[in-house]
């Protein structure tokens, strides 16, 4: 095992609280001896990542370390014991599965179980190294005792001393393995002998197996052979549900897991093909389980004259499918995310060969998606059909409660005008889609053949339908403030740029990738008398209040220019402008004024990156031009102009940092990447050219973290 090194030796292994000794694997140990304090049955040490706000798992003990694969890494912030006890700098008790459920929903949807725990920082007065947390069985009382709040706040305390005196001597500690399961103390064996216990367990009528913590066996006596069908030697060293193909469900997995970590006896019945239902019970201890086999004839006979699942029918979705969707949902961001993944989730897992999720607005029922119908025309009668339509799926999202219909038959019979429309399928789920408590649509969901609905079946697929509400609500909402800023930002930024005789312009604008999708960057060209202007600038921000203030620079500059305004004029009125709006955002700004009798631009800048100007020789330099501050700092700034020669066939690049920016990239040698691309493929048209540029830099497609925008001029000659 890993843990501080000590150039001294190792020294021997700790005994009840104290800390272990430089040498041994000293998260493992102090971890253990914590739990055997406490009486506690399991637990894990976390240590805070260098130079990241992030909690990584360094130790675990007690259970499998799978039981906590979804946090081996926390963020601070995250909605976790472990984190909020180091935000906190506090212990948090979690008394068990109602309290977990209220407070840490995503614990309690991946580890449904009852257990305590219990969770507390690793910190010294100045400095925190990480957290602990421990388990208990769901029998332990409400309440932490006195005496387990002191050993367990005692022994972090006494951990994070080891850990500062380790920082202090430049001794890293490194994550360390599981520790083997303990060894009992005392067994059957060492009373009786191994002999004869293997003998009396071999004359016991019913199957008796025995399992280490990951689910392993190690032991199978000849009646479980028999019962499960499986020859001993093929079940020595496997996983029950691994080695057994009728066991290979998650759900009697999720048993294993149930016992192991509320350490209370849980219990189950398979069906062995093709009609003998056993009964398994798990015995769990803290190395392990004991499993006991037996016929389950009470549930036999049951079952005898109930209807069976033939061996082609889709099973009923499982713990894995719910918790499979939850996970893939949280990432869906729009409407047709939800779609697919309700269509890539459900329907498979309920055997279902066609879907429609319908939205609820305005009274009237709209499609959203469809998936499995050949004919898209058998949805469209759903399309704008009122609530108050006499239909299930209307009655549905009327009442809050799902329909189920096994059969054509049964469906025409409660809605005989249903006849008239037949979409081809044989039974139906009507879902209706509730979150928030309004509703927010209905999924309908169809299978080619008749489909019984048991009791079960119809409790997942309402727990999907309510998963799926959730997560179509958020895409409805983001989908609404996605149109929003398109629409918003198409309204601020010039629709097109005008036609100059002497000037050829284009122009790419690419928002954000994080944020709303809106930003602050603008442009702008505008005509003139017999000269003209144009103008590129970037507002800090990629939100609405970074859109709307663009837009009033922008309608400013314009109004500046019209005027007759020289550049340094125009630059000066912007910047009394923002004082004057009172707002909190600053914005560079390049503007300049063309003359193409003279061949030269007149420019002026205010904290802008520098234009890249290409002659008609090919030649590309990056202008550098007097200016001022940041639009927005010093009320009384001033704007000195800088004349640039332009000649027919020049093109001058006018661009926002966000084209030339990017992690991990020195500004420098993205601005001299950009001017030799320029120079490269400076002739081409200039959409194509803006297209290239756009491309070139890696922002077309790949996250952006601000806005670009691009504008591109090329002088004409005069006729």
């Amino acid at each position: 095992m890993v843990g501080v090194s000590d150039r001294q030796g190792s020294g021997q292994a700790p005994a009840g609280g104290r800390p272990a000794p430089v040498g041994k694997p000293l998260l493992s140990l102090t971890l253990t001896a914590m739990m055997d304090d406490v009486h506690a049955h399991a637990g894990g040490v976390y240590l805070l990542a260098p130079h990241e706000p992030v909690l990584e798992m360094a130790a675990m003990a007690g259970l499998p370390r799978a039981f906590a694969a979804p946090w081996e890494r926390v963020g601070l912030s995250a909605p976790i014991p472990v984190a909020e006890a180091v935000r906190e700098r506090r212990l948090i008790w979690v008394s068990g599965e109602e309290q977990m459920a209220s407070r840490y929903p995503r614990i309690a949807l991946v580890l449904p179980y009852p257990f305590a725990l219990a969770a507390l920082p690793v910190a010294t007065g100045n400095k925190t190294y990480g957290a602990v947390f421990v388990t208990w069985p769901g029998s332990h009382p409400p309440e932490l005792s006195d005496r387990e709040r002191d050993h367990l706040t005692a022994a972090c305390d006494r951990l994070a001393l080891r850990l500062e005196r380790a920082a202090e001597e430049q001794r890293p500690v490194h994550p360390e393995p599981e520790l083997p399961a303990p060894a009992t103390t005392a067994t059957v064996a060492g009373t009786l002998g191994t002999v004869e216990v293997a003998r009396m367990v071999a004359r016991l009528p019913y199957g008796l197996c025995a399992m280490d913590l990951h689910g392993r066996i190690s032991y199978a006596n000849a009646a479980t052979a028999e019962l499960l069908g499986v020859r001993v030697s093929d079940l020595l060293g496997t996983q029950l549900w691994a080695s057994v193909p009728w066991l290979n469900d998650p759900v009697y997995e999720d048993r294993y897991r149930a016992a192991l970590l509320s350490q209370q006896v849980t219990s189950f019945v398979a069906l062995r093909p093709p009609g003998d239902w056993l009964s398994f019970r798990l015995y769990p201890s803290t190395n392990g389980l004991s499993v006991r086999i037996s016929r389950a004839r009470a549930v036999t006979e049951m079952t005898r004259t109930g209807p069976r699942r033939g061996d082609d029918t889709p099973r009923l979705a499982t713990i894995s499918h719910v918790l499979s969707l939850a996970s893939a949902l949280t990432e869906a961001a729009g409407v047709q995310d939800v779609v697919q993944l309700v269509a890539d989730e459900v329907a498979p897992a309920v055997g279902s060969q066609a879907l429609v999720v319908l939205g609820s607005r305005a009274g009237r029922l709209h499609v959203l998606g469809h998936r499995g119908y050949p004919d898209a025309h058998v949805v469209e009668c759903f399309d704008g059909m009122p609530l108050s339509a006499q239909t299930p799926g209307t009655h549905a999202l009327n009442s809050g409660v799902p329909a189920f219909f096994d059969s054509r038959q049964q469906l025409e019979r409660l809605y005989p005008s249903l006849n008239a429309t037949p979409d081809g399928m044989a039974a139906w789920a009507y879902l209706p889609l509730i979150a928030s408590g309004r509703p927010v649509g209905i999924c309908v969901l169809a299978y080619a053949q008749p489909h019984a609905f048991p009791a079960d079946e119809r409790a997942v697929l309402t727990s999907l339908g309510g998963l799926a509400a959730q997560a179509l609500e958020r895409a409805l909402l983001y989908d609404a403030k996605l149109q929003l800023a398109h629409g918003l930002q198409a309204a601020l930024l010039p629709p097109s740029l005008p036609s100059l005789p002497s000037i050829e312009a284009a122009a790419r604008y690419l928002p954000a990738t994080q944020g709303m999708d809106i930003g602050g960057d603008f442009y702008d060209l505008v005509p003139s008398r017999d000269r003209a202007a144009a103008v590129i600038g970037d507002v800090q921000g990629h939100n609405v209040t970074a859109a709307g203030l663009m837009g009033q620079i922008r309608t400013a500059v314009r109004a500046y220019t019209t005027v007759g305004q020289p550049p340094e004029e125009v630059m000066g009125s912007t910047n009394r402008l923002l004082f004057d709006l009172g707002t909190d955002l600053f914005a560079s700004c390049l503007y300049l004024r063309l003359d193409p009798a003279r061949e030269v631009a007149v420019m002026a800048r205010a904290g802008h990156p520098p234009p890249l100007l290409r002659r008609p020789d090919g030649k590309v330099r990056v202008l550098d031009l007097a200016g001022g501050p940041l639009l927005g700092i010093d009320a009384s700034a001033t704007y000195p102009t800088t004349e640039v020669p332009l000649a027919p066939g020049s093109v001058l690049t006018l661009y926002t940092d966000g084209l030339i920016e990017s992690p991990g990239v020195d500004i420098e040698d993205a601005l001299a990447d950009l001017g030799r691309r320029l120079a490269e493929t400076g002739d081409q048209p200039l959409d194509t050219l803006a297209d290239s540029l756009v491309r070139h830099g890696g922002t077309a497609t790949q996250e952006r973290p601000d806005d670009v925008a691009l504008l591109l001029l090329r002088a004409r000659p005069l006729d």
